[in-house]
């Protein structure tokens, strides 16, 4: 598995699993859009910690620079 992901992307990501986690335990979104958004912000966190992205492969992106 060969990073695929730059530091811009990674903090990105991270942010935006920080906001969708704010938004769900503050109540601001809920039901089952609030669980898509944990599961979301799960798989960003995840990719961010590990620097690849699957999807990233069958489109030939690398933001690593």
């Amino acid at each position: 598995m060969k990073a695929n992901m730059g530091n811009l992307d990674r903090i990105i990501r991270t942010a935006l699993a920080i906001v969708f986690a704010f938004l769900y335990f503050s109540g601001v979104v809920s039901g089952t859009l609030g669980i898509i958004l944990l599961v979301l912000g799960a798989v960003f966190i995840l990719t961010s910690l590990v620097s690849f992205c699957p999807l990233y492969i069958p489109f030939k992106i690398n933001t690593r620079s």
